[in-house]
């Protein structure tokens, strides 16, 4: 939970930081503080130092507003009009490897045990290869990341320096971000399809135990399923937008995948065959990752010239933060007190909205008209 709260009051102010000290600055902010949560984690080993571990994940979490926003900017940035969808594809495949690696490391690592001390042995362990990973990261990025190309690689990026507005401000920004209808309906749209998936990934392991009583390693396995079906949807994703542009339609198909993914996994979880589960979370995973990089990319170009930061990176963010807190809280509460099908029921309203939402967005793919003109 901390990571959704950390992200929204801290977005405009790391905004303001990259457009002021470039991307090389804020990828070293996110890194160096990612690397120190990890090793702050590691003097928390005893029961009575749970707060130490808080303090880590804060870290950790706010280290997580800068690197968050990075795939769009880093997309646009660094390559071509025709690759640019796929390239923040494979960075946000990259995000997707990280969470998939931590649904399955703890429950592989960890063993469930009662021996507060043995319990402290596998968690140090856990803790370390995270440390040094890390801060081999963090070493990585200072010796090789660099803030742009000599030349502009995309005539979108060329345009883009020589027509923003030096005088321009955050907040006029923002006023003019909030004028547009379309881009006010995908920040709805993807706050209710990101926050249902933040729900689900968040409460997985409460609702797999409810039914599948000591099979923990299961939670993983499911989690893991998610996320790598997710990789291939984000990959194919942004390779068929960079061929077709076809941004409205493909977020429709994808948000009526997740919908039909999401009922599938509500009606089947309680059957007792582990097997359909794997499928409709594959389902799910492969739809929702697919539409978080179609989003970013889809705004972006309804805001051309607007910072990829503030809009698709910044407020999609914001709004997956804010509605993934309500859903946690929300469907936390209706699994403890009605079961995992209420919960996910209520998911599935909410999935059904965004569906409809979608459909009235207007593709005003503004990037692609200037880049005609």
């Amino acid at each position: 939970m901390c990571y959704m709260l950390a992200y929204i009051p801290l977005l405009l102010p790391v905004a303001w930081l990259l457009e002021k000290f470039g991307l090389r600055t804020i990828a070293l902010a996110g890194s160096a503080l990612n690397c120190l949560g990890a090793w702050v984690k590691l003097g928390s080993l005893k029961p009575h130092l749970f707060p130490v571990t808080v303090l880590g994940q804060v870290v950790c979490s706010v280290a997580q507003v800068f690197i968050l926003g990075m795939p769009s900017r880093i997309a646009s940035v660094w390559f071509g009009d025709d690759e640019v969808s796929t390239a923040c594809s494979i960075a946000v495949l990259g995000n997707q490897l990280g969470i998939a690696l931590g649904f399955l490391v703890p429950a592989v690592s960890v063993p469930n045990i009662d021996n507060p001390d043995e319990l402290a042995y596998y968690i140090s362990i856990m803790f370390y290869v995270t440390a040094g990973v890390a801060t081999l990261l963090f070493i990585l990025v200072i010796v090789v990341f660099k803030e742009k190309p000599k030349h502009p690689p995309s005539r979108a990026q060329c345009l883009s320096y020589a027509l923003a507005s030096t005088d321009a401000s955050y907040l006029s920004s923002i006023i003019q971000l909030f004028k547009n209808l379309n881009f006010v309906l995908l920040v709805i749209t993807y706050g209710l399809n990101a926050g249902a998936f933040y729900a689900l990934c968040t409460l997985l392991n409460r609702m797999v135990i409810f039914h599948y009583v000591e099979e923990g390693v299961i939670v993983g396995r499911i989690g893991l399923t998610i996320v790598l079906a997710g990789m291939l949807g984000a990959v194919i994703s942004g390779i068929w937008l960079d061929r077709t542009k076809t941004y409205k339609q493909t977020s429709l198909v994808l948000y009526i995948m997740t919908l039909v993914g999401m009922a599938g996994y509500t009606g089947t979880l309680n059957l007792g065959h582990l097997w359909i589960v794997y499928i409709t979370a594959g389902i799910i995973g492969f739809s929702i990752t697919g539409y978080l990089t179609l989003g970013f990319e889809f705004a972006v170009e309804l805001t051309y010239l607007e910072s990829e930061v503030v809009s698709s990176s910044g407020l999609l963010n914001v709004s997956a933060q804010v509605f993934g807190i309500i859903f946690t809280i929300s469907q936390g509460q209706i699994i403890d007190n009605y079961g995992t099908m209420p919960g996910n029921i209520f998911l599935c309203v909410f999935l059904t909205l965004g569906a409809v939402l979608t459909a009235f967005i207007k593709a005003d793919l503004r990037r692609q008209r200037i880049l005609r003109m």
